[in-house]
């Protein structure tokens, strides 16, 4: 006999209520019902909030908005939230008269994710305490031992904050120490990848780059996690046009798609669909990792296909589909979970983190990410987001060339470099031997530098963040209060890759801002973009 777990859910001696996504009841505990004094044709297929409000009566009860800041925790994180206890108002049925009894809680909202690894139910449960809150109001022994607890709670909680504190700082300082030498080994790195090397020379070359590359994406995977559980990912969303964004992304993975003998098809974009708002950073790396993806785990001669759609007026779907081994259902559910690898019969290994990672920077974008798949056939990811509008873009780079156009040319350009790293200053100027007319200006500190703007007022200033005298932010706010060198583009440069989207350093007058290690490509598409001649 097939046992009726609705059943058995409802007769558990225990406050328990079962939520959908959009916070919509759909299940309740007979001892639930009871504790809350409703019914539940009542309130099944209600809003929780709309069963359960504040007391409009009292302006302290506050059960109900720390509700909705915990569920959405969750939503959010997929991860168990518990709340500290509550004080609800309960309201009465009309025919008992009505009215709000208080009530006290100590709640815990849990997560249960689908097949998929999406969120399909969250369980509300709760322990009804009112009765030791009453003792303690009554003056017993307890109101001494709660107060001592309290203290305790308060001091622990003083320390898990210290705690995060001194984790974030790990975080940024660990990300400016690997990437700062990482950011030199993988530009000279692909410099010498580009000189004219026999076989086993390009050979050594290539595999320095492609070690550097895996490590970056490890280090970067690793604190982007760490930012998202924290609650601290910072996203700037605006219009992105998505061909430029996909011809960036196919290209990077084309060297390994050719490696594995597997065909990159050019995407096929729908008219009308071609802009998205998102994060440019943030999408790009996303797209490279389904990229990426597609090709390690399809078949030698398979394909991988981009496609390009529009979702009626203000939706759009990017899908990325490959002919590989296809997802079993045990690999589908554990897909977005991080440090959980495929096993899609494929010879590679991976870190697990990376469609954790790009799930919820999809929805941090507003966003969703889904997956389709069949053993043997292959697997599509599908990401669905706003659409953007193309006006926004063109007038984005109108601006930028009206800036690149109001500035004289006088034969000679010079690009000021403020940097302490002295490996890092002679990789740009190795790198801009290709742009003889383009003069490297090195300083070692923010203080020589802002000499520097100021005597030979630079067409460019690539500023490091991390100096020895004065902080780039610093130096930057210096910048642009001097008259003499207001005007000069700033691009902004850091090897800490923990923020990537510093608003304010865009906010106070930066044109740009770039994570370390920079790559060959993009350092002369900067002076290229700022620096003419």
């Amino acid at each position: 006999m097939q046992p009726d777990f609705r059943a058995l859910f409802e007769a558990i001696p225990g406050l328990y209520v079962v939520l959908d996504p959009e916070l919509r009841i759909v299940a309740a505990s007979d001892a639930y019902l009871d504790a809350t004094m409703t019914q539940r044709d009542q309130i099944v297929g209600q809003g929780i909030f709309d069963v359960f409000p504040d007391n409009p009566e009292d302006p302290e009860a506050t059960g109900v908005s720390n509700l909705s800041a915990s569920l959405e925790r969750v939503r959010r994180r997929r991860v168990p939230d518990t709340m500290a206890v509550q004080k609800y108002d309960i309201r009465r049925p009309e025919e008992e008269g009505g009215g709000f009894e208080e009530r006290f809680w100590s709640p815990k909202n849990i997560p249960v994710p689908d097949e998929t690894g999406e969120l399909a139910y969250i369980i509300h449960r709760v322990q009804d305490v009112t009765a030791f809150v009453r003792l303690t109001e009554r003056g017993t022994e307890q109101e001494a031992e709660i107060f001592l607890r309290t203290q305790e709670l308060q001091k622990l909680n003083a320390q898990l904050q210290a705690a995060d504190r001194a984790k974030n700082e790990f975080l940024s300082r660990m990300s400016h120490e690997l990437r700062t030498p990482l950011a030199a080994i993988m530009g000279f790195s692909e410099l010498f990848a580009l000189a004219d090397l026999d076989e086993k020379k390009s050979e050594w070359a290539a595999t320095i780059l492609r070690a550097g590359r895996h490590l970056l994406q490890l280090v970067d995977e690793v604190l982007d996690i760490s930012r998202i559980e924290a609650g601290e990912l910072s996203i700037s969303v605006e219009p992105v046009a998505i061909a430029p964004l996909l011809a960036d992304a196919i290209e990077l993975i084309q060297p390994l798609a050719e490696g594995r003998r597997v065909t990159l098809h050019p995407p096929e974009i729908q008219d009308g669909s071609g802009y998205a708002r998102a994060d440019t950073q943030r999408l790009k790396q996303v797209m490279i990792n389904l990229l990426s993806n597609a090709v390690k785990y399809n078949r030698e001669g398979g394909e991988v296909h981009v496609s390009v759609e529009a979702l009626g007026s203000d939706r759009m779907r990017l899908a990325v589909t490959d002919t590989g081994h296809g997802l079993d259902p045990d690999s589908l559910r554990k897909l977005f979970t991080p440090f959980e690898r495929l096993n899609a019969g494929a010879d590679v290994q991976g870190t697990g983190l990376g469609l954790a990672l790009s799930r919820r920077l999809v929805e941090a974008m507003g966003g969703t990410l889904t997956v389709r798949s069949t053993p043997g056939e292959g697997s599509t990811f599908t990401v669905e987001m706003a659409r953007g509008e193309p006006a926004a873009v063109a007038a984005a780079v109108a601006e930028d060339s009206e800036l690149v156009a109001q500035r004289p040319y006088d034969g000679e350009r010079r690009l000021l470099y403020i940097e302490d790293t002295v490996a890092n200053i002679r990789l740009v100027e190795e790198i801009l031997n290709s742009r003889p007319s383009v003069r490297v200006l090195p300083a070692g500190m923010g203080s020589l530098g802002l000499e520097l703007a100021t005597e030979h007022r630079p067409d460019l200033v690539l500023l490091d963040l991390h100096l020895p005298d004065i902080g780039g932010d610093k130096v930057l706010a210096r910048l642009r209060a001097d008259e003499r060198t207001k005007d000069i583009p700033v691009v902004i440069l850091s090897a800490d890759a923990t923020d990537r989207t510093p608003v304010p350093l865009l906010e106070a007058g930066a044109q740009a801002y770039l994570t370390k290690p920079i790559g060959v490509r993009e350092l002369l598409e900067v002076v290229d973009t700022y620096v003419a001649g």
